[in-house]
């Protein structure tokens, strides 16, 4: 199986080529190498390289910068993905799309589940929407939520870096989602794949958490890790303390149900999956 996938150097992208299946025969691009905005190119890159399976891990996510950026963040969240799957269904292989919480408005009182109403707060929702739509019928799209892993940034290393330089630390309590380790969502996406399906799933690790509890369980576990010395103390606040460009919603848990009864498996608790990551990010020093 000829495989193509786009946003190779992010972090999906990098989890996705360490845990290809054996059979796969795969082919990264980064943006450096495959400019998503320039169509004449995707499409002679696939030309090229002819995959029986395209997974589209790239995407603009500087959410606050999309509000003043829009033409940019439309061009690779939605025009180059309707491109990318024009292309496959020329070729008839199939193509895979990733997608974010961030589609939806954060007023529902239970997760939102695969077939919920979407209705983006953001510039950056608004085109990863408008991505969907553009990925088509025939697409499997995987939506998910606070990605990271080691080596790259997010959340978890900046948090560590400023727990080293600061005495104190002030965090958003009042948003509600769920943190994904990258390795996990790439497992599940190459699971989804081996099951053949089309739609809408949705990924991510078990449990609930605000942006403040992540915080306090990075410091905790760096902490017993021995990757920071001091114990900062971490204050609460909400959103309208620290007020952004773009609005986010204030509660993006997703619903995994239906991607877990597909696949039989388990659901690991996110900060299992923190204590595994942070082992890494201790092990490249």
């Amino acid at each position: 199986m000829r495989v193509l996938i786009t946003g190779a150097k992010g972090q999906l992208g990098c989890a996705l080529c360490e845990t290809a299946p054996v059979h796969a025969q795969v082919r990264a691009f980064g943006r450096e190498h495959l400019d998503l905005t320039n169509s004449s190119l995707v499409r002679e890159t696939i030309m090229e390289v002819a995959p029986d399976l395209l997974i589209n891990a790239a995407a603009y996510t500087a959410v606050d910068k999309a509000e003043s950026d829009v033409a940019q963040a439309r061009a690779v969240n939605a025009e180059a993905v309707a491109e990318l799957a024009g292309s496959m269904l020329h070729l008839g292989g199939r193509f895979v799309h990733i997608s974010t919480d961030f589609v939806f408005d954060g007023m529902s009182k239970r997760p939102y589940r695969p077939s919920d109403r979407r209705n983006p707060l953001s510039v950056y929702g608004q085109t990863k929407a408008e991505g969907e739509d553009g990925a088509g019928d025939d697409a499997l799209i995987v939506r998910t939520s606070w990605v990271y892993a080691a080596g790259h940034r997010n959340f978890v290393r900046t948090m560590l870096d400023l727990m080293r330089q600061r005495d104190e630390l002030r965090v958003v309590a009042d948003q509600i989602g769920v943190p994904t380790w990258a390795d996990s969502l790439a497992r599940t996406v190459w699971s989804l794949i081996k099951n053949e399906v089309q739609g809408i799933y949705h990924h991510c690790d078990a449990g609930v958490a605000s942006w403040y509890d992540f915080a306090v369980a990075i410091k905790e576990e760096a902490l017993a890790l021995g990757m920071i010395e001091r114990d900062v103390p971490i204050i609460p606040i909400t959103t309208s303390d620290y007020p952004t460009p773009a609005v986010r919603p204030l509660f993006s848990v997703l619903d995994c149900s239906a991607t877990r009864d597909l696949l039989g498996d388990g659901h690991t608790h996110w900060r299992a999956n923190l204590r595994r990551m942070l082992r890494q990010e201790k092990a490249l020093g």
